[in-house]
């Protein structure tokens, strides 16, 4: 049996509703007039605090954690303009390895900006929104708001100061140049980064230390110079596509006191070996590359080493060349097939190295080679100084990674040269001495390397000169 409850029915009578509506109408203006006389009373409150700080910084505003509530524009500036009287006389020194540039912070500007302080602590509080600025000076009082502070630099005056630092330091990046026509590169310049002072990090660094200055009044300020590098707009890996994208390997050599016609040939022979490219797996042969060395293909008579006597030859100077070049293939890192020393120490291959870095030739039976292994091409490129009487070739192509390292050469076994051997010639004038072969110690010189690509050793050899002592002949004329 379902248990009954009574149905409880709230009905009102009209006179009860008009008594219902007349006590919500009472309580509604009775919150109305409370919430308007409270804001009332918070408006006058916030004017009057506005009145009172017209000319203040509103209560809980710090700068750089300190707090100036209450303190006027003028008491904010002249705070921060006397930190920039102790910043003022710091010296600073801005150096880096083109130079050094040494001038006071107020020659340039530097130090706080009092006005920018001041009128950024005053406004907080101050947009003219009543809510708004209601809700931040609230805050301001409860909890506190922080400003950063502001600085300020010259910055025409601080590269006017840097001038002279900036014209030795600044390159500009140099873009590539890549012509190739039927096998030979015509034309090649890599590309080349340049690089300026990083004005933005310096502002940067200094700005970060005013504060410091104040704090510590060391009196003095050094920072090294930043460096932002600039990047060419063709880089050398854009303008071809054989891997030809980095330097792998350089070769130099001075041939100071060489006649004019030895320097003629090695301009010569250097010029047919530049803008050659080598295959990835070829072995490059020396010889072949320069082709035939006589007049008939445009070589002078200069000194040659031949059947153990040095005379007048096509093509003397021919070997500064292959001794360069040698250089180069050693400090690349790549196997060398063949390489033949000289019968005789030679005074120009000393000139800027020390004994047994040298390699003869002599087209077509004595060569020098090596094996292209890095999987991409090699450029060769040669570069003739006249002006410093120097030789340099230069490898490039893909770096795998690979280390060289060579030890110093080890000399041993000294032998002096024989006494000098005087012989008639009745092509000179009678009383006329001319020197054509110079006196050299006789030496056993040997020297290693070690190439490593990524901790393991891929080339280790040994290369040995046996340099004979070589005697002083003078040719005396007969004639």
């Amino acid at each position: 049996m379902k248990e009954r409850f009574p149905k409880i029915s709230f009905k009102l009578n009209p006179k009860q509703k008009k008594q219902l509506l007349s006590a919500s109408k009472t309580i509604f203006w009775f919150l109305t007039g409370a919430f308007l006389t409270l804001l009332f009373i918070i408006s006058i409150g916030f004017l009057l605090y506005k009145t009172y700080y017209s000319n203040k910084v509103y209560l809980g505003v710090y700068v750089n954690n300190i707090d100036f509530g209450g303190k006027t524009k003028q008491f904010v500036d002249n705070y921060f303009a006397n930190k920039n009287g102790q910043i003022g006389n710091t010296e600073i020194t801005l150096k880096s390895d083109y130079g050094i540039a040494t001038f006071s912070a107020k020659d340039i500007n530097f130090g706080f900006d009092k006005h920018l302080s001041s009128e950024q602590a005053y406004v907080i509080g101050r947009s003219g929104n009543f809510l708004s600025d209601l809700s931040i000076i609230l805050q301001a009082y409860l909890v506190g708001i922080k400003l950063p502070v502001s600085y300020t630099l010259d910055q025409q005056e601080l590269s006017s100061e840097l001038n002279a630092v900036s014209q030795k330091l600044d390159k500009q990046p140099v873009d590539a140049l890549f012509k190739f026509n039927n096998n030979r590169v015509t034309a090649f310049k890599p590309s080349e980064n340049g690089q300026a002072i990083d004005y933005d990090a310096l502002t940067n660094m200094l700005l970060s230390k005013a504060l410091s200055i104040t704090a510590q009044k060391t009196g003095n300020l050094t920072i090294n110079i930043p460096i932002k590098i600039l990047e060419p707009e063709i880089t050398t890996a854009s303008v071809n596509n054989m891997g030809i994208k980095e330097l792998i390997g350089q070769g130099h050599s001075l041939f100071y006191g060489s006649a004019a016609s030895r320097v003629y040939n090695i301009n010569l022979a250097a010029t047919r070996l530049n803008g050659i490219l080598v295959k990835p797996g070829e072995t490059f042969s020396f010889d072949n590359a320069l082709g035939d060395v006589s007049s008939f293909t445009g070589y002078q008579q200069a000194y040659i080493i031949q059947n153990g006597r040095t005379v007048l030859g096509d093509g003397g100077g021919v070997c500064q060349v292959s001794t360069t070049f040698f250089r180069a293939i050693l400090n690349a890192g790549l196997p060398v097939v063949e390489r033949h020393a000289h019968a005789y120490r030679v005074g120009y291959y000393e000139e800027d190295s020390p004994p047994g870095i040298d390699a003869t030739i002599y087209v077509p039976t004595v060569d020098l080679k090596f094996k292209n292994d890095t999987g991409h091409y090699i450029l060769i490129e040669s570069e003739v100084d006249l002006n410093n009487d120097s030789l340099a070739f230069y490898l490039y192509g893909t770096s795998d990674g690979r280390e060289v390292t060579m030890t110093k050469p080890v000399v041993s076994d000294l032998t002096p040269p024989p006494p000098p051997l005087y012989q008639d010639d009745p092509t000179l004038p009678k009383g006329v001495v001319k020197q054509t072969d110079f006196a050299a110690w006789g030496a056993h010189v040997y020297f290693t390397r070690t190439v490593t690509r990524n901790g393991k050793t891929i080339i280790s050899d040994k290369f040995v000169s046996n340099y004979q002592p070589w005697q002083a002949v003078y040719m005396v004329g007969t004639k």
